[in-house]
């Protein structure tokens, strides 16, 4: 279960997340009864939170339902509860980052136009949501792809889900671009893919262990020079 916009998604489905966003908010919206937060989804929204943080700091590794509970004033079987292991704690947190990017990033991106536009506002509100998550310990999900990348399991292959939607929606949101004439038709939208993620996880070491202050423009500076060789 995630949260957009302060309403509940009772479920992601597997495809591209950006152009699914539509659907998933009108899924949402009846019911006044499942806009409201019961006492239980507070306190698993509050679990979630503290473990997103402890996540991003220190590493899915580190979640553990003891030391959680503590930090969040509950006790050990009332957090067990909720998630019934560690690796259960480990895939909520991931789900719960997801709903974070979906709300923040996603979501507003569509209010700009099809094409080029939308692309420029996705890496506007994805330099925005990098910034505001700095206090929270940074992005929950480039760690957890260095501490899983080669470990089997249910919870490499949600975080592999996650990043393979993501970068399916970029891809697409590409191919509009060269649909509305923005973009050149021969352009390769995989490799603009690439390298646009890419700037992104540059950014994320500049600013995350460099502590770069000029982080975010050198990333608009090489997004505009990317965007400059994909134009007609």
């Amino acid at each position: 279960m995630i949260w957009v916009q302060g309403r509940i998604l009772k479920e992601i489905p597997v495809g591209r997340l950006l152009n699914s966003t539509v659907v998933l908010l009108l899924r949402s919206l009846p019911r006044q009864a499942e806009q409201i937060m019961s006492k239980g989804e507070l306190t698993r929204a509050a679990i979630l939170e503290a473990g997103s943080e402890v996540a991003a700091k220190e590493g899915l590794e580190s979640l553990s339902i003891g030391p959680l509970a503590e930090r969040v004033g509950l006790s050990k079987s009332g957090l067990y509860a909720h998630f019934r292991s560690k690796e259960g704690l480990q895939l909520a947190v991931l789900e719960h980052a997801r709903g974070d990017f979906v709300t923040h990033v996603l979501v507003p991106s569509l209010k700009a136009a099809r094409g080029e536009p939308r692309l420029c506002a996705i890496m506007e509100h994805w330099l925005a949501w990098s910034a505001s998550r700095n206090s929270a310990g940074g992005c929950v999900f480039v760690p957890a792809a260095a501490a899983y990348d080669d470990r089997p399991g249910a919870v490499r292959d949600l975080l592999v889900q996650i990043q393979q939607d993501w970068l399916d929606d970029l891809r697409f949101t590409v191919t509009k671009a060269q649909a509305e004439g923005h973009f050149r038709s021969d352009l390769d939208p995989q490799q603009f893919t690439h390298d646009m993620y890419g700037l992104i996880l540059s950014h994320h070491f500049y600013t995350r262990l460099l502590g770069d202050p000029c982080a975010p423009e050198l990333t608009r500076a090489a997004f505009a020079r990317l965007l400059e060789g994909a134009r007609c």
